[in-house]
């Protein structure tokens, strides 16, 4: 018979999760914000007041009106930016492209990270070697470094025109690429610890493949170190996509994130149309910080040396 305790510990931690964020307000306003980011993000085609693809959207009739409430015009809450568009309807498709961008990339990450820590931490010898030497190498270099150096030889090779048409797959292959390791060495601290517990020697003896041990035994009891450093390398993905886009890297004007409207309204911050830039970079600190507020959290809570788990 196949050995089954290793779903009750996660399904015990979630639980402690569950009724420890809804006895903390604090931490609990934090989702709900995050959700709220979230959902106009989904939802960003529908609440937005125009139609960002229709041709009419950008008219430089209406270049840097200020917002409604700062004697703007009332068809344009938020003001326009300097290419006459409506700045919150911008706002809301560069969240949800930043947002894809971060969520995309930490997913590449964790695939990466966790079959590679999984295969090193189970497996051990040259193959453990061999995959943290790789590890170690990957993070001697700096994500910012190699993103700059991988996306300005994309766009020397292949022009700005087809960089344009590929900057999100590129971003996102960057930057999930860049910070693997990160993953993977926590998996593999935690892989090192379960695998001589008993529950993984009666696999053996049954004759579980090892595929199944490392997946399906031994992965679930890694999951919480996972969690926590899931929800930091979403902000920090975030704020590379942003410093990227703010470099001119990173996604093109006619499809901005926040990081390029931080960077588009830049110039003109100390000219008057201080909203151009500020509205953008006020929702980019809201929705970093209350991820990394989740993120500390978390680790409180999942981490029993912390009291997280008395």
């Amino acid at each position: 018979m196949t050995p089954r305790p290793t779903t009750s510990l996660p399904t015990s931690r979630f639980r402690h999760i569950g009724y420890a964020l809804l006895g903390d307000k604090f931490a609990l306003f934090a989702l709900l914000i995050l959700g709220f980011y979230c959902l106009i993000s989904v939802l960003a085609p529908l609440l937005s007041p125009y139609d960002i693809n229709d041709s009419a959207f950008l008219d430089l009739l209406n270049a840097e009106i200020a917002p409604y409430w700062v004697d703007g015009d009332s068809r344009f809450w938020l003001g326009t930016d300097a290419q006459g568009r409506d700045l919150l309807t911008v706002i809301l498709h560069g969240t949800r492209l930043s947002l894809t961008i971060g969520v995309m990339a930490v997913l590449l990450q964790v695939v990466i990270g966790v079959c590679v820590g999984l295969l090193a931490g189970y497996l051990g010898g040259r193959v453990d070697n061999f995959l943290m030497r790789c590890a170690d190498i990957q993070l001697s270099f700096s994500t910012m470094m190699v993103a700059i150096i991988a996306l300005a030889v994309f766009q020397a090779m292949f022009g700005h025109v087809a960089y344009q048409e590929l900057a999100m797959l590129m971003l996102i292959l960057v930057i999930g690429l860049a910070e693997w390791p990160i993953f993977a060495r926590t998996i593999r601290a935690s892989v090192l610890a379960e695998r001589e517990k008993e529950y993984v020697d009666a696999a053996r003896i049954i004759g579980v493949s090892k595929t199944r041990i490392m997946f399906r035994h031994i992965f679930p009891n890694t999951v919480s170190p996972v969690l926590v450093i899931l929800s930091v390398q979403i902000a920090n993905a975030i704020v590379a996509e942003a410093a990227l886009s703010f470099l001119g890297l990173g996604m093109p004007p006619t499809q901005p994130s926040l990081g390029a409207l931080i960077s588009s309204g830049f110039e003109y911050l100390f000219a008057g149309s201080w909203w151009i830039s500020v509205f953008p970079s006020v929702t980019l600190i809201v929705l970093i910080f209350v991820m990394n507020l989740l993120g500390d959290w978390l680790r409180d809570h999942l981490n029993p040396q912390l009291g997280g788990q008395r």
